[in-house]
């Protein structure tokens, strides 16, 4: 018989993925009544790569035993894996899972007996090889159909909004000083002789003629300039936080229930199983048919 291949090898060796709704490896496991029994050890598929088997470390019950369930058992909830008709009996009675060993087909009929009964084991007419029927519900992968919904998620980044030169230029203005600048002038004074008297000798006039120089001075203004320092400036940066508001458009799923002829649907939690599109079959369509080779989705 083909050998049950776990998710983990395939993941491993082939890079499978599962996807997050059947990431439930490492999960507890929960039996009838609700009873934590142990955890979730390994997913397993078949040769077309249908999951057909959750592996349960049943710990809690047990010391040591690793069995393998039917996925048609599972109720998959967000707190853990569901198997509402396990029993401690049923664990007791199962084949022990062992990694790397064959699951033979003697082991899968007689877990299906202490499962489900000796009508159903019964079922399996091909001596030799265990035959998954589509309709046993016994492995039929669980279904959930998850709403989602979308979320504005911001984040900030830094960019430049702008940038600002300092420097310094040179502006001029007319400036008026008073300055007292002392000059000389010239000054002639004249007296009249009130009682002529007579110049002694012989004179001609126009022969005593002379001329005089005088030098005036004055002051003139000398301009220079000195700089002096009448300011300083500091160049520095801070930071200010202003709140802003994002406006987007988001989205979510609605649970949309189509009823047709008689039926009753009561609640949120039914499980549904109409269609059996799941992740197994999702695998089996990935398997080349030519080379067996899974292609990751």
């Amino acid at each position: 018989m083909a050998r049950l291949m776990p998710v983990s090898e395939l993941i491993r060796d082939r890079n499978y993925d599962v996807g997050d709704t059947y990431d439930i490896v490492g999960r507890h496991a929960y039996a009838q009544n609700g009873e934590k029994v142990g955890t979730v050890r390994e997913i397993l598929t078949d040769g077309s790569g249908r999951i057909r088997y959750f592996v349960l470390d049943v710990g809690g019950w047990f010391s040591a035993k690793e069995v393998m369930v039917p996925v048609g058992s599972a109720r998959i909830e967000e707190d853990g894996v569901y198997f509402d008709q396990l029993t401690r009996d049923q664990v007791k009675d199962m084949s022990t899972y062992t990694a790397g060993q064959d699951y033979t087909y003697d082991n899968q009929v007689e877990d299906i007996r202490v499962l489900y009964g000796v009508d159903r084991a019964r079922q399996q007419t091909t001596p030799g090889e265990f035959v998954y029927r589509d309709d046993d519900e016994a492995y039929r992968t669980p279904q959930r159909l998850q709403l989602l919904e979308e979320r504005l998620q911001v984040n900030k980044d830094r960019y430049v909004a702008g940038q600002v030169e300092i420097g310094k230029h040179v502006e001029t203005r007319t400036e008026n000083v008073t300055v007292g600048l002392e000059r000389e002038e010239l000054v002639i004074e004249r007296r009249p002789v009130s009682e002529a008297r007579p110049v002694e000798g012989a004179v001609t006039l126009g022969e005593g003629t002379e001329t005089v120089r005088v030098d005036l001075e004055a002051e003139r203004a000398d301009v220079s300039k000195q700089a002096y320092v009448t300011e300083e400036v500091e160049v520095g940066k801070r930071t200010v936080t202003e709140q802003q508001t994002v406006t987007e458009t988001v989205g979510r799923e609605v649970l949309d229930v189509n009823q047709s002829g008689q039926v009753t649907v009561q609640g949120g939690d039914t499980a549904l199983r109409a269609d059996d599109r799941t992740l197994g079959e999702r695998a089996a369509d990935a398997v080349d048919p030519l080379d067996g080779k899974i292609d990751r989705r």
